[in-house]
């Protein structure tokens, strides 16, 4: 029998492809590059939920597979190169806003710094376990 959190997880699996097909539908004659890009990368986040889900779903119903030290060195080199990146990207957005007037590449900006904050934590999440 299935359990509540993997019938739960296929579930969000279908929403998140349905909000990618509805937005890749509705943003085709927007013009507006900054509601048209914005709802673009919500539709991104959905493909990464998606695929997110299908992970712990993975993990959930599979057996791990053992990795290499020399798998687990690369995997945790990589994800030290993209901390790095993130906090030098984060670093830089904040330095600009203060002189950013224009609202909406400001609301942009402030969208794309909390994006990277984001990633920043949760990389280093990953870095612990």
């Amino acid at each position: 029998m299935e359990s509540l959190l993997v019938k739960f997880i296929k579930e969000q699996i279908e929403i998140e492809k349905e909000i990618v097909d509805s937005l890749s539908r509705g943003i085709a004659n927007i013009t507006n590059p900054a509601v048209r890009e914005t709802l673009r990368g919500i539709s991104f986040d959905s493909m990464k939920h998606g695929e997110m889900y299908s992970a712990a779903l993975e993990l959930l119903i599979s057996a791990p597979q053992a990795i290499t030290q020399e798998q687990l060195d690369r995997q945790r080199e990589l994800v030290e190169k993209h901390i790095r990146i993130e906090a030098s990207i984060i670093k830089r957005i904040s330095e600009a806003l203060p002189s950013v007037s224009n609202e909406k590449v400001r609301l942009q900006l402030n969208a794309i710094l909390e994006d990277e904050k984001r990633h920043h934590e949760l990389l280093r999440k990953v870095l612990e376990i």
